[in-house]
């Protein structure tokens, strides 16, 4: 197996993870909190659908999905367009309130996009340096995988919180 079918898989498994933490939560289960600064399901998929649109548009050279398919103004959140999450503290997690088919529909068009972008890239790709300030360099290759690990953490939170939210009843 290739370092691009490695990555393929990875990215692949996002999707379930995403639906299977949305599939059956309403408004009160994606807002909770486990604690009065904690992250909530809402902001966490939010959040880890923004950082894998940003950064992977970001070594593909494209649009994020966020600005190209409208995804801005339909959550219509207070921050700034380009936010992805870092640096948030409790109030803006607050902020994200949206429904659980408006979070599928962003992270699955998300997605997609990564999709098509790692279907044209060749393990040659992979070691295309896109950041020179760190030593050493950050190739397309580690940028992705940091991705990765990235979103695979904030949707095994998501899932936590699931599991102990519906599991008060």
């Amino acid at each position: 197996m290739d370092g691009v079918a490695v990555l393929q898989d990875g990215f692949g498994r996002i999707g379930d993870l995403v639906h299977g933490v949305l599939d059956g939560v309403g408004e009160d289960e994606l807002t909770a909190r486990l604690g009065p600064e904690a992250n909530t399901i809402a902001w966490l998929v939010w959040h880890l659908a923004r950082v894998e649109d940003a950064q992977v548009a970001d070594v593909a050279g494209a649009e994020q999905v966020w600005e190209a398919q409208g995804f801005a103004e339909r959550f219509a959140l207070p921050f700034d367009r380009g936010a992805t999450g870092y640096g948030q503290g409790p109030d803006e997690v607050a902020q994200v309130r949206v429904g659980a088919d408006l979070l599928r529909a962003y992270a699955d068009a998300t997605r997609a996009a990564t999709d098509a972008y790692l279907g044209r890239l060749s393990d040659e790709d992979l070691g295309r340096v896109v950041d020179d300030s760190w030593d050493p360099p950050v190739t397309v290759g580690v940028r992705l995988v940091s991705v990765l690990g990235d979103v695979l953490e904030h949707a095994g939170q998501a899932a936590f919180i699931k599991g102990v939210v519906t599991s008060r009843g």
